[in-house]
């Protein structure tokens, strides 16, 4: 099958197109044909060995969490699936790939599109799993930084949804977008906290920072000088500063995905999405996400 490889960690410049052997499904779980692949983040993170811990890589490695695509065979004990079903989900072997292995997947809803279905699992199941690590209730103010990225803007959804007032910072070209979702749009950079203050009076009871742009000290300083009820999912420099790093995904989150999927399918929660490439750009994917300026999900249809 065809599929994006790379050998030795590195920049974009290690990725290219290649063979590799169809992978055969092993007890539990099937095989998917691949249709749509989300890029994230922490595949170019873990491409360039800084997540080797977390994510030990064996070469040829081939990149890729999220799957969306058709069963194309079963392994040993699998049941509620048949060849042919349309699913999406968490891909146990590379996703830029003609073909990928699963366990944790579901069923795609009729009205979830292959380029939504690609996108939903890594922003859905982190975005659920920090707010009820932060607890967030109805009535509380949250601060997300990050807001307007795939991850933050379902976030500020989900928040918006529990019925918290939702802060969020952002470029001023995406304040309109975050102004659509519900939240109230703020810049980020110097003199934050103030701004913050400004916009919310009240106080803030929980931050999510889904940026890692340094801004967990501000997020301490509108705490009160706590580090209580704050939980970054990008800056590795947390544990310095005494704040919860959540990087850990929920053992079973099939749940999350169906629900949000059923959400996505009625219009009713908002996923992003940017652009789509074939296969054999997928190294420019990346390059584009390591950037960090990209407008919503970035896509691979092998």
């Amino acid at each position: 099958m065809e599929a994006i490889l790379y050998e030795r960690f590195g920049g974009p410049e290690v990725l290219a197109l290649g063979e590799a052997d169809k992978p055969r499904p092993g007890a539990g779980q099937v095989r998917v044909k691949v249709v749509a692949a989300g890029v994230n983040p922490v595949d170019y993170r873990i491409r360039n060995g800084w997540m080797r811990h977390q994510f030990p890589v064996t070469f040829p490695a081939i990149p890729g969490l999220e799957v969306a695509g058709v069963v194309d065979e079963l392994g040993e004990g699998v049941t509620g699936f048949a060849v042919g079903d349309e699913v999406f989900g968490h891909a146990d072997t590379g996703a830029y790939a003609e073909y990928a292995l699963a366990t944790q997947i579901v069923a795609k809803p009729a009205g979830l599109s292959w380029e939504q279905a690609a996108a939903l699992p890594v922003a859905g199941e982190t975005s659920e799993r920090v707010l009820n690590q932060l607890e967030l209730a109805e009535g509380e103010t949250l601060l997300i930084h990050g807001a307007a990225g795939v991850v933050g803007s379902v976030g500020v959804q989900l928040a918006v949804a529990r019925g918290a007032t939702v802060i969020g910072t952002a470029s001023p070209e995406n304040h309109a977008f975050l102004r659509e979702l519900g939240a109230t749009p703020l810049a980020y950079g110097e003199g934050l906290v103030e701004r913050v203050r400004e916009a919310a009076p009240q106080g803030i009871d929980a931050v999510y920072d889904a940026a890692g742009k340094g801004a967990l000290p501000d997020s301490i300083a509108l705490r009160g000088g706590t580090t209580s009820r704050i939980v970054t999912i990008a800056d590795t420099g947390a544990a310095d500063l005494g704040v919860v790093f959540s990087g850990d995904g929920t053992p079973d989150p099939r749940p999350i995905y169906e629900a949000h999927a059923r959400l996505v399918a009625e219009g009713r929660l908002r996923i992003r999405h940017a652009e789509t490439f074939p296969l054999a750009e997928a190294p420019k994917a990346l390059e584009l996400s390591e950037g960090g300026h990209t407008r919503g999900k970035l896509v691979i249809q092998p």
